[in-house]
């Protein structure tokens, strides 16, 4: 791991004196043994490169993805200008990319975790998230994978954040009901929660455009996201052909 005056590791004296960055500090004894200093060195032969720093386009540069290993997965997540663009980091090598761009493929940070996240916190009235609720909605997104993510994210967030006890009881006709909220109740309560108010959301939006308060998607954009998409499913479909999955 890097801040923006290096790698952080047991070398940093800056960050070991100074106790405002004691998370830091922990990060820097947990990892990094061999003191690598600079983002150039460290990507040679890594498999992934995570990055959510400054603005680009050339904070991060072709020869460092170029130097990592084999099918290397690279998110570069500043805004509103990656620090690489996506193009540029697959002419390097890279096997797998996401910005946090909703322009670009693969965006990987508000698009998967909202409005699902703060659904889920807000039916059970959540003080904070905590490290344990992140954690909790990673995993429940890599389960999700092709159903309804949202709604999935939302129902696991809403257990989770209860379970963490950073949440108060949630209430019925205004009176706080048990603390013993008993989880597979809790949890389908919370599903069905999620899944009528995203389902509410998407009539109201459908009689907006039905009455013409606002627009309708332009039939040309429809049209051009729906021959990306064929184009890419025919792709995937010519890679697995003569595999066990075909």
């Amino acid at each position: 791991m890097f801040d923006s005056k290096g790698g952080l590791h047991t070398g940093r004296d800056d960050l070991r004196q100074d106790s405002r960055f004691y998370r830091k500090w922990d990060i820097c004894k947990a990892t990094n043994p061999n003191r690598i200093d600079t983002v150039e060195e460290a990507c040679k032969g890594a498999d992934i490169l995570c990055s959510l720093s400054t603005p680009g386009p050339d904070v991060v540069k072709k020869h460092w993805i170029s130097s990592m290993a084999d099918k290397a997965i690279v998110f570069t997540c500043a805004n509103p200008v990656p620090e690489i663009y996506p193009h540029d980091a697959k002419d390097a090598g890279a096997y797998i990319v996401a910005t946090g761009r909703s322009d670009f493929p693969n965006q990987v940070n508000n698009s998967m975790c909202f409005p699902g996240l703060l659904k889920g916190c807000l039916l059970v009235r959540a003080s904070r998230v905590t490290d344990t609720m992140a954690v909790a909605a990673a995993h429940s997104l890599a389960r999700a994978q092709q159903r309804a993510v949202s709604t999935s994210i939302t129902s696991c967030r809403a257990w989770t954040t209860w379970r963490s006890s950073r949440a108060r009881p949630p209430t019925s006709r205004g009176r706080p009901r048990s603390t013993a909220w008993p989880a597979p109740d809790g949890l389908r309560r919370g599903v069905r929660k999620a899944e009528h108010d995203i389902r509410e959301n998407r009539e109201i939006v459908d009689l907006l455009m039905e009455s013409g308060k606002i627009p309708q998607p332009p039939k040309s954009m429809i049209d051009a996201v729906l021959a990306a998409t064929v184009d890419e499913i025919r792709g995937k479909v010519e890679a697995v052909k003569g595999s066990a999955d075909e």
